[in-house]
């Protein structure tokens, strides 16, 4: 497993990146994010799935290799290296915009467990997204959602 994490990291993350390519690894840190997310009560619902499948497709636009990569990778990587990544090339609309797709996939399933609300939360903290947007997206995405 680890010579997998590592050639992922290789292929994706360690190159000389140009724009581009520091783009799509940004997207990539983002899906590791979300897989990770719906990973967190310990209880993998279809709709949780679902929810991560379209934001990597649609959102993402990662190729089929990319996203069962990242699928193999979510429950044996540390996301801090993502959200490193993540906090320093991404402006803070965007940061906001990756927890409100956190708590979509958090909310997928019609309920949140404390382990999803507390990774969320640790998240926000490495992105440097301050807490009064975590609290907007979280009610965002409920009104939007229609849960409480």
């Amino acid at each position: 497993m680890l010579n997998k994490i590592k050639s992922f990291f290789e292929e994706n993350f360690l190159t000389s990146a140009g724009i581009e390519d520091v783009e799509h690894q940004l997207k990539l840190a983002t899906a590791a994010l979300l897989i990770e997310m719906m990973a967190q009560d310990h209880e993998v619902h279809d709709a949780e799935k679902e929810a991560v499948l379209k934001a990597l497709k649609e959102k993402f636009q990662l190729s089929d290799d990319e996203t069962k990569a990242l699928y193999e990778l979510a429950d044996s990587t540390d996301y801090h290296q993502f959200t490193t990544l993540i906090a320093e090339h991404y402006s803070q609309e965007k940061k906001i915009k990756i927890i409100e797709y956190l708590w979509f996939i958090a909310y997928a399933d019609q309920s949140l467990d404390k382990y999803e609300e507390h990774m969320i939360r640790r998240i926000s903290d490495l992105i440097f997204v301050p807490h009064k947007e975590f609290i907007k997206a979280k009610h965002r995405v409920q009104e939007e959602l229609g849960v409480v």
